[in-house]
């Protein structure tokens, strides 16, 4: 339209795993900012995710990531957890589309309760004290409302460091270990706690796009939602933004954090 291209592109996301199952956590050469803004609006002036970013396969790159691209040029799924179109798919890419380009590092949180497996528990995020800042948020007022600590029409203000008066007993121990576990978050750059048998990480995440001919890659034949409508659940938006995902057909609402 009006001499410009525009295309829905595949980013395949990945993240490095420790010999021991770790998820990679923030560098100490990633940008972190010199004063740590906690404050609630400071999400909303952060910067966006690959805001400004221009998409160049032919930039100059180091040695350490064009080695790195290198190495991901072969990389299709394998294993007999996906299903046959995927792998096919997969395949196929590496032909069709064998470059590869390499896009900023992201930020978000995952979480493992017990020995169980790592989940996402927010969206990508510009750095990692946005991340951490939303996991903040998260550990003092979502937990809380999801489990029940707190009314979801409690005023704003509430949260486990200013529950509401009254909030006593087992209650309020359980708003006493979020909130404590939020402020090790404030005492530096802590990029791990854990509360109510829940370790929440801050995962340092990568992203590449396959380049072919014509461009970026699109999305392959394969690249289906077969998940059933989820029930009501709380999700972090990289802004700070709750949603509250509801099954088709319904229409989400959405608060500011």
């Amino acid at each position: 339209m009006l001499d410009r291209r525009y295309r829905i592109v595949r980013a395949e996301e990945y993240v490095a795993i420790g010999a021991h199952g770790g998820i990679e956590t923030p560098r100490p050469t990633d940008p972190e900012p010199l004063t740590p803004d906690w404050s609630p609006g400071a999400g909303a002036r952060s910067p966006r995710v690959d805001d400004g970013l221009v998409l160049d396969p032919d930039a100059s790159l180091s040695p350490l990531q064009a080695a790195e691209r290198v190495a991901l040029r072969s990389l299709a799924y394998s294993g007999t957890r996906f299903p046959g179109p995927v792998l096919a798919d997969s395949a196929r890419a590496v032909e069709s589309h064998p470059d590869v380009l390499l896009m900023p590092a992201a930020f978000l949180i995952v979480e493992r309760t017990g020995n169980g497996p790592w989940s996402p528990g927010s969206g990508l995020q510009a750095t990692a004290h946005d991340a951490r800042r939303t996991l903040d948020f998260a550990l003092t007022w979502m937990e809380p409302r999801t489990r029940g600590l707190i009314p979801y029409d409690a005023d704003r203000t509430v949260d486990a460091r200013c529950p509401a008066a009254g909030n006593t007993g087992a209650a309020g121990a359980e708003l006493k270990e979020f909130a404590e576990a939020a402020d090790r978050l404030r005492a530096g750059r802590c990029d791990e706690v854990e509360a109510h048998g829940t370790v929440y990480r801050i995962a340092r995440s990568r992203r590449l796009l396959r380049w072919g001919p014509d461009g970026p890659e699109g999305p392959r034949p394969s690249d289906i939602s077969n998940n059933a409508p989820a029930a009501l659940r709380p999700r972090l938006d990289e802004d700070g933004t709750v949603h509250f995902d509801e099954p088709a057909g319904d229409e989400p609402a959405s608060c500011q954090g």
